[in-house]
Parts: structure tokens; C-alpha cells; sequence
């Protein structure tokens, strides 16, 4: 009679093991992946030629180029009290440097989106309309919209020979230079935040109680005073979260800096970019340190933000919505006003982008996507097709890490206690650090190599990508399966495990069936940000075959080849759009 017995018996000692070192493989991986290279920054800011030494941080603090007239603080922190008095007199008082410009257009990026957000974000709380649904199922496009292909638009739509100077000559008056001015870049910026401070804040202004709204009118209240005292600050921490959360990315931001204002408007993280090109890597070292410590003290206020308002109960009673197309009134000339400017600055760089991928000189052509479909070199030596061919093999590898590992800690962060807060908190540490700086940690921790037991062991450029990737999608893969897992019924798990199934029994046939529709959605962002990753990869990628498609784009920019560049972000907009499909379809974190 033991003899039965034995083999259930070790089945459930297997699987009672099994899920522990499924746990310790994930947080392997993530030491590997993320926390080492990034901990290899970090070392090499703070190591001199002696050892341990703040010189390399210290160095960049006290020069005027990076921090402006704060050097001085650095420089000689005793003669700040006087030296205030002689910088305000001088007639060239310097400014506050890269540091300094990078915040400014970022905070002028965050006002941008704000005022390009909140009236959407008004219009989609307030009123019922034909296809508002599928407006605010487009609020998450810019998660998955990669930033290269928004800056082909806007360079096809605001360049030398875009739409706009058309018209601008056609009405004979004087045309713009817009690309490699700050105010396109302002712009391109706001095209990718502002639908994200129409999600937060419309979804804040969908949890006003109507009752609290009715009560304040009943005593008296004029309509904009019940606004004032009831609604305005019930959306303020959403507004501001939502200023916060553009901030941090436009700070961050890479890509359509690069496109569009280069080293002429060159930010912390193309200067960065810049550094590593020219094999300043301890330089490099320091200012990401510098840009991390800034990026991660404002995702923590924003996390901190986050769990107090989740906290909060549904409201019983939301307001109701008008409808958009009735009588006309001052409000619907002017969201009429807001839809224009919407779909200028909205529409019109993705639509120039579509037209200038098939028009060429003599008219509409298909030669852009023949060049891409043709696996010869293009310029500086940029083959489109295996451009192509990388990022979907690049994609694939990042859903075989991203999934697997973004399922074991969304299960992790849902428990409760001090650990799994824990896990949450780290589980989104991608969202905090540029893709730069972990480029640069890959560059500088595996693909150089590291020593181990006096073997020294190296990863390849394609794998270093791959897992680049995928430590920028698995948060994803968290944010849209954890919540799926906080609402299931417990119940269930239970009544399983009563009946004699494991734990691991009961993850297969009860968990992981209920949230398949986060799996689904959290792989399709998995992969969409895969495609369109380009921060770590065009470092990752120098001097290598192994570049993808909006490193190809960049380059056709950098050689001015608008055509094939339109044409691959063309192509590029196509995968974005499949991936969007399955994520509208699939549902998940970010429907909230």
C-alpha cells in the first residue's frame, strides 16, 4: 500500500519546492539583469584611481557646464554666502547648466501637456459621445507608441518641407524652422503626455461622488462654486500626479530629444548618450548616478501618491454625463476650439509620417518600403530588413523573460505584509531608471564581462539587448496581472486546496486561467515596447549588427533620409497598432 502513495507524495514535496525556486530564479534574474549592471554605474561613478572616492560625482557637480552658477556651491561651499552677492551683480550671470536646462524644458513640457490634457480630460468625464470609448482606450497608446516614430512625425510634419511650410508658402507667408528648436520638441513632448494626463485626470473626475455635488448645490451653491469647493480638490492630486508623472518622463526623455534637438539642445540623457560615444564612460557614470538619484525621489512621491489612493472606496454615484452634440453652448464651441488643435497636434504628425512614407519626388511611390523590404545596405550601412528581422527576434526573447518573470511578481506583490510592498516598490524599479543608464550597466557589467572564480564571463550584444528589453516590459506584465490577482475571489484557491490541490495546482488551473486576459495584455505591452525600445538598444548596438528598427529610423534622421525613415516608422506604427488591439481587447492595469 506505500508503494501508491510514493509517487503523489514526492509529486507534492516537487511542487512544494518548485514555486520557492521559481521565486529565487526571478530574483536571480533580476540581480543579473537590473540591479547589477545598474549597481556597475553606480561603482564606477564612485571609484577613482585609488579606490572608493566621490571624485567623479564631485567633478560634475562643481562644473558651471553641468550645474551652472551651483558649481560654486561645490567648488568652494565657504565662499557662497559672498560669492551670492558677486553672481547676481555680474552682467552674464550664468545659468543652471544641463542639469538646470533639463529641467526647464521639462517643466515647460509638463505645463504643455497639462494644458493639452485636462480639457480631454474634462470632455471625457463629462460628456457621452460616438466613439468615447475608443478615445479613452487610445489615453494608452503613448505606453506603447515608440518615442522615435513620434519624432519622424513631427520632423515630417513641422520639417523644412513638411505640411505646414506647404501651407505657410501657399498663403505666401514666411515658413518655420521649427525642428531643432525647443519649442518642437515642447510640442512632440506634450503629443506623448498629455494622453496620460487625460487618463489620470478623467479618471479622477469619474470618482467625484454626484451626491456630495447635489448637496453643496441644494445649500445654495452656484454650479462654479460647488466646482470650487467640491470637485476642483478631489482632481488636484490627480493633476498633480499627473504633472509628476510627465515630469519624470520628459526629464527622462531620450529619443525625440535626440531627433529633434540633438547636442544643440542636448538634455542629461543625450549628453549622457554623448559621453558613452566618446568612451567617457567614469563621466557617463556620474551623471547617471546624478539623473537616477533625481528620477528615483520623484517615482517615489509618485509611488507614495499611488498606494494612498488606491486606498479609496468606489463611488456609489458618479456624475452623469452630458451629451456632447446637443444645443450649442459656450463649452462646445470651445471643446469644438480643443478638437482642431487636437487633431493638429495629434493627427498631423502621424498622418505626415504616413503620406511622406509614400511620396516621393515625382509623387506617390512604394520605393521607401521596397528599400525596406531589400536586405542590402542602406545608409551608413543600416540593412532595413535585418533591422526588421532583429526586433521581432529581439520582441520574442523579451515576452520569453518578460512574461514569466512580470507573472511571478505580480503573485509576489499581492500577498500581504511588509515583503510583498516590498516587491512592489522593487518590481518597478525599470520606471525609475533611464534605459540609458541600463544600457550603459550592460555595456559596462556584461558585455565587457565580469570575473567569476577567475573566468571572466560575457553576454553577446543581442542577448544584452534582449534583456535589456525585457527589464523595460516586465513592469508592464506586473501592473496588468496584480490587480486581476488582487480581485479573485480567494475563495476559490481555497476550496481547491481543501480538495487536495497544491499550491502550484491551484496557480495552473484557477489563477493564471482567471488573469489570462492581463497575461495577454501584459504581453502585448511586453512586446510593443520591445519593438520600440530605443534608449538602451542604440548603445547596445554601436558598431554591431544587432540594431533594430528605431535605431535604423534614427539613423535614416541623422543621414536626412526622411523617406525610409517615415517608411520603417510607418512599419513601426503598424506592430504598435496590433499590439494596442490585443491590449484594448485584453484589458488589465491600464484601463485604471
Amino acid at each position: 500500500m506505500a508503494g501508491p502513495r510514493t509517487g503523489p507524495a514526492k509529486s507534492r514535496r516537487a511542487e512544494r519546492v518548485a514555486l520557492p525556486l521559481v521565486a529565487a530564479a526571478t530574483a536571480a534574474l533580476l540581480v543579473v539583469m537590473l540591479y547589477y549592471p545598474v549597481g556597475t554605474v553606480l561603482v564606477e561613478a564612485v571609484t577613482g584611481d585609488s579606490g572608493l572616492s566621490l571624485a567623479p560625482v564631485l567633478d560634475v557637480l562643481a562644473d558651471p557646464f553641468y550645474v551652472g552658477a551651483l558649481a560654486g556651491v561645490f567648488r568652494d561651499p565657504a565662499g557662497v554666502p559672498a560669492g551670492i552677492a558677486t553672481w547676481l551683480r555680474a552682467p552674464d550671470v550664468p545659468g543652471f547648466g544641463l542639469f538646470g536646462f533639463t529641467a526647464w524644458q521639462a517643466l515647460l513640457s509638463t505645463v504643455a501637456s497639462l494644458a493639452l490634457g485636462l480639457p480631454g480630460a474634462y470632455a471625457l468625464a463629462r460628456f457621452e459621445f460616438p466613439g468615447r470609448r475608443t478615445v479613452e482606450s487610445l489615453t494608452a497608446v503613448p505606453f506603447v507608441l515608440p518615442s522615435i516614430m513620434v519624432a519622424v512625425g513631427f520632423v515630417a510634419a513641422f520639417g523644412a518641407n513638411g505640411p505646414v511650410n506647404d501651407l505657410l508658402r501657399a498663403l505666401g507667408l514666411p515658413t518655420l524652422e521649427l525642428v531643432f528648436t525647443l519649442e518642437v520638441i515642447v510640442l512632440a513632448h506634450a503629443f506623448y503626455n498629455a494622453p496620460l494626463v487625460v487618463r489620470v485626470v478623467a479618471a479622477a473626475w469619474e470618482g467625484v461622488d454626484a451626491r456630495a455635488v447635489e448637496t453643496a448645490r441644494s445649500l445654495g451653491a452656484s454650479p462654479s462654486r460647488a466646482f470650487r469647493d467640491v470637485v476642483l480638490p478631489q482632481l488636484l492630486p490627480a493633476v498633480a500626479t499627473g504633472a509628476l508623472l510627465t515630469f519624470i518622463f520628459t526629464f527622462m526623455s531620450f529619443p525625440i530629444v535626440l531627433a529633434l534637438g540633438g547636442l544643440k539642445l542636448a538634455t542629461v540623457e543625450v549628453w549622457l548618450f554623448d559621453r558613452v560615444q566618446n568612451l567617457q564612460l567614469t563621466e557617463a557614470a556620474a551623471l547617471a548616478v546624478l539623473e537616477t538619484v533625481v528620477s528615483l525621489a520623484l517615482t517615489y512621491a509618485y509611488l507614495r501618491y499611488e498606494a494612498a489612493a488606491s486606498r479609496g472606496d468606489r463611488v456609489a454615484a458618479p456624475l452623469a454625463r452630458d451629451r456632447l452634440f446637443g444645443r450649442l453652448d459656450a463649452t462646445r464651441v470651445a471643446l469644438l476650439g480643443y478638437g482642431l488643435v487636437v487633431g493638429v497636434v495629434f493627427l498631423l504628425p502621424i498622418v505626415s509620417m504616413l503620406a511622406a512614407s509614400v511620396t516621393g519626388p515625382n509623387g506617390l511611390t512604394t520605393r521607401y518600403y521596397e528599400f525596406l523590404l531589400r536586405q542590402e545596405a542602406a545608409t551608413s550601412g543600416t540593412a532595413p530588413g535585418v533591422a526588421v528581422r532583429n526586433s521581432l527576434l529581439f520582441g520574442i526573447g523579451t515576452l520569453a523573460f518578460a512574461v514569466p518573470m512580470g507573472l511571478v511578481l505580480a503573485l509576489a506583490s499581492v500577498r500581504e505584509g511588509v515583503a510583498a510592498r516590498f516587491v512592489g516598490v522593487a518590481a518597478m524599479a525599470p520606471f525609475a531608471v533611464s534605459g540609458v543608464v541600463v544600457g550603459l550597466g550592460l555595456l559596462e557589467g556584461l558585455v565587457f564581462g565580469v570575473e567569476v572564480f577567475g573566468a571572466r564571463l560575457t553576454v553577446s550584444g543581442p542577448v544584452a539587448i534582449v534583456v535589456a528589453h525585457a527589464v523595460g516590459a516586465y513592469p508592464f506584465v506586473v501592473r496588468n496581472v496584480a490587480p486581476l490577482l488582487g480581485r479573485l475571489d480567494r475563495r476559490l484557491v481555497e476550496s481547491a486546496r481543501a480538495l487536495g490541490a497544491t499550491r502550484a495546482r491551484a496557480l495552473v488551473d484557477i489563477e493564471v486561467p482567471l488573469v489570462m486576459p492581463g497575461i495577454a495584455a501584459g504581453a502585448a505591452f511586453a512586446f510593443a515596447i520591445s519593438i520600440g525600445e530605443f534608449d538602451s538598444t542604440v548603445i547596445l548596438a554601436e558598431g554591431s549588427g544587432a540594431y533594430t528598427m528605431p535605431v535604423a529610423v534614427e539613423r535614416f534622421l541623422t543621414d536626412r533620409t526622411l523617406g525610409p525613415a517615415t517608411a520603417m516608422g510607418s512599419v513601426l506604427l503598424a506592430v504598435t497598432a496590433c499590439s494596442f488591439l490585443v491590449i484594448d481587447r485584453g484589458g488589465g492595469r491600464y484601463r485604471e
